[in-house]
């Protein structure tokens, strides 16, 4: 297994914009239908904002009308972890990066039923999309 990234909060708040830091270093949530959820056309790999490691391929994201990206599986097994989160009175599990422990999101149970059946629920602050990867 490799070692996680980790850095100072300094550090972190001088490579990521405002949002970017709050969203994934104080597991934050960005508002529903603000940032990029669009589905695209294009082959590409999405990245962690943090680390730069890859987590999601665009052939497997769909449009869940939830108001962020979502996608029904990781990259592989390695690329995300997942925990149980009960903040907010609510019972969710949460999707972090496996690498640096960035929050990106959550995962529920209503994804499409003709695959996986999860739907990956990612704040598009949290990450990156590559072109052609």
């Amino acid at each position: 297994m490799r070692k996680k990234i980790e850095k100072s909060d300094a550090e972190w708040r001088s490579q990521l914009s405002p949002e970017q830091y709050r969203v994934t270093r104080e597991k934050g949530t960005e508002p529903p239908f603000s940032g990029d959820h669009q589905v695209r056309e294009a082959q590409g790999i999405y990245h962690c904002v943090c680390c730069h490691a890859p987590l999601f391929e665009n052939e497997h994201k769909f449009d869940a009308g939830c108001g962020w990206p979502s996608f029904d599986r990781p990259l592989g097994k390695g690329s995300v972890e997942e925990h149980d989160d009960t903040s907010h009175g609510m019972q969710r599990t949460e999707v972090v990066c496996s690498h640096c422990d960035a929050h990106l999101g959550h995962v529920f149970p209503d994804g499409p039923p003709e695959s996986t059946g999860l739907r990956y629920c990612i704040n598009s602050v949290a990450i990156d999309f590559n072109r052609d990867e």
